[in-house]
């Protein structure tokens, strides 16, 4: 959740940290701070953002070429100062900056105040930094084995990076079920949440695994377990460009990766269908084809729009594949003692591929001998490293905290699972797989001319951004995304919204519509149509303000209908590619024009990798 980034070699740490920072905000902005060994250890702390930092610093002296640093998203202790990491020791000879929770840093402190230590904050990250010390002080050992043996004690997740006055030329990281990247250079390492802040200077990085440790000092790397043996570490190539971190003229990231999905769904789809040789062929299912195959059921797990765009996919596995599905709030699934058998399939959803619950729901489900396939962004995170198999979105940094490129990148992989287990299945004829490998291929300049209602839904926002309520309706596959687009307006715009089944308005919701309540419905060309035309009347009658999604050339809804965003046609298997796209837009829009912070939504962070 929170960011961190650190840097040990010749270069100034400060300036890779600042700009590191900017780079992790998206995963917490609650305040900032960086540590740096400047004539001794010294940190600097403020709450509020990046930005708020830098002025705070100001032009006191940063030089030093051994320096960590910060973004919060709080979890123990309101966003303040002193709240802020880095966080010192009681001697503050130590320094440490933490993403995580330590669950029994409860205990661990009040026996730490017993022995005469004293707390300067309210996280449970401080605890740790003193018990480091105390170990450190009382055993008279290296740092690193401070480290190690103060990690032994601690119950619950961290990514940790550990700087110490009395070692001065070394930096300490490690990693339990929260992601940490080491970026290897010539004599020189950088440490981080995510590759973002390291890309830039060097394409070699090893990604640690849990329970592990990096010690780096003397230009060497030496990985070592929290049980002191020493590991190999895998070191790898990243694919990540640089200009992919950067807005590229857009004035915001959601905007940019809107824009970018036409892109980001041909990338998840390239190497793997063949519309004119009429093959589709997902590598990452693998040697687990056939278990798939003959599955008795299918569960799907995530979180937020990892959960909606798994909607999707209970509806293209049942419909193409026949196969029964179920899908599970990742944090409900681990908690609800679920009934799970080994002919069960499980695919775990999640962008970053390190979200907590569904981590957690994967680990439940491989305890009890399901078979785990994952689809997540983010090459060497945590989920692929859990799963048994699983494939890539390639879509490519996501910044924005709000989801876009992500859910369409998503569906369009459950897409092609669907596709294929249906054409092996014998479930889909072979001249409608065929004529769906030919819409696949043709849904990358679809999603284009769907970008192009961006002029029409800018002037929609104009006229709804005042509203204090939002409804959204869909049926068959405009359901999630009616889930989706109303998820995406209360996250940047903090407008009341709720996504319904179109017919369930019967059912309460209708009691909420006025004159004052636009409704937002799916209204796609499909084999619900005139039942959706139904409800759209109905909403009428109530004096509702119907804002449609239609298939291009539509005129029955147009009659009837306040306003109208007309989208390619498409088959309906597809269209959640489709419709969700002018959803974004209208969120975009009505944030921006209500003055919120659209990369950056209060009280969110891009990744959850804590409870």
């Amino acid at each position: 959740m929170c960011g961190i980034v650190a840097y040990i070699g010749s270069r100034q740490a400060y300036p890779i940290i600042i700009k590191g920072l900017h780079r992790l905000e998206y995963r917490g902005y609650d305040s900032a701070g960086v540590a740096l060994m400047n004539g001794g250890l010294k940190v600097y702390k403020k709450a509020g953002k990046v930005a708020d930092l830098e002025a705070f610093i100001g032009d006191q002296d940063t030089s030093g070429t051994l320096g960590m640093g910060h973004t919060r998203w709080a979890t123990h202790g309101e966003p303040n100062d002193r709240n802020a990491h880095p966080h010192y020791s009681e001697s503050k000879n130590f320094a440490i900056i933490h993403n995580g929770i330590i669950e029994n840093y409860n205990s661990i402190k009040t026996e730490l105040k017993n022995r005469g230590h004293n707390f300067q904050s309210d996280t449970d990250t401080e605890v740790l930094i003193h018990l480091i010390e105390e170990l450190y002080d009382n055993l008279k050992v290296e740092l690193e084995e401070a480290v190690r043996l103060a990690l032994n004690e601690i119950v619950g997740a961290y990514a940790i990076v550990v700087m110490s006055k009395e070692d001065p030329k070394k930096l300490i990281a490690a990693r339990k079920g929260s992601p940490v990247v080491v970026g290897i250079g010539k004599d020189e390492f950088f440490v981080a949440s995510d590759a973002t802040p390291i890309v830039e200077y060097t394409k070699n990085v090893a990604y640690l695994n849990d329970g592990e440790l990096a010690i780096m000092a003397d230009g060497k790397l030496v990985v070592k377990t929290i049980e002191n043996q020493v590991q190999t570490p895998y070191v790898q190539e990243l694919e990540m460009q640089l200009e992919m971190l950067e807005k590229g003229g857009y004035e915001h990231f959601m905007l940019k990766e809107i824009y970018e999905q036409p892109r980001s769904i041909w990338d998840s789809m390239r190497g793997r269908i063949d519309a004119k040789g009429r093959r589709l062929r997902l590598g990452g299912v693998g040697e687990y084809e056939n278990k798939f195959l003959n599955a008795k059921r299918v569960i799907i797990v995530g979180c937020g729009t990892s959960w909606h765009a798994g909607l999707v996919g209970e509806y293209l596995i049942e419909d193409l594949a026949r196969i029964p599905v179920e899908v599970e709030y990742a944090s409900e699934f681990r908690y609800r003692n679920p009934i799970i058998n080994e002919e069960d399939f499980v695919i775990a959803i999640s962008q970053s591929g390190e979200t907590a619950d569904t981590l957690a729901a994967i680990e439940l489900a491989k305890s009890k001998g399901a078979t785990i396939f994952g689809i997540c962004n983010v090459v060497g995170s945590s989920i692929p490293r859990a799963t048994h198999a699983g494939s890539y979105t390639h879509a490519g940094p996501e910044i924005g905290v709000a989801s876009t490129k992500a859910f369409t990148a998503q569906v369009t992989v459950l897409t092609l699972l669907a596709l294929q287990l249906a054409h092996k299945r014998g479930t889909i004829k072979e001249s409608k797989f065929h004529s769906l490998l030919n819409e696949l291929e043709s849904i990358p300049a679809k999603v284009e001319q769907a970008l192009k209602t961006n002029d029409v839904v800018k002037e929609l926002a104009a006229n709804y951004k005042d509203a204090r309520n939002f409804l959204y309706l869909g049926r068959g596959y405009g359901f999630p995304v009616a889930l989706e687009g109303a998820l995406k307006l209360k996250e940047i715009s903090y407008i009341h919204a709720e996504g319904y089944p179109a017919a369930e308005m019967k059912h309460g919701p209708i009691a909420l519509i006025d004159e004052q309540m636009p409704v937002v419905v799916i209204a796609t060309k499909h084999g619900s149509y005139e039942k959706v035309v139904s409800n759209i009347q109905e909403v009428k009658a109530r004096k509702g303000i119907i804002i449609a999604v239609v298939t291009e050339g539509d005129e029955e809804v147009r009659k009837v209908a306040d306003h109208v965003i007309e989208i390619p046609e498409v088959d309906d298997v597809l269209s959640p590619l489709l419709s969700v796209i002018p959803l974004q837009l209208l969120s975009y829009h009505i944030a921006v024009l209500r003055g919120c912070n659209v990369d950056q939504p209060r009280n969110l962070a891009k990744s959850v990798t804590v409870e």
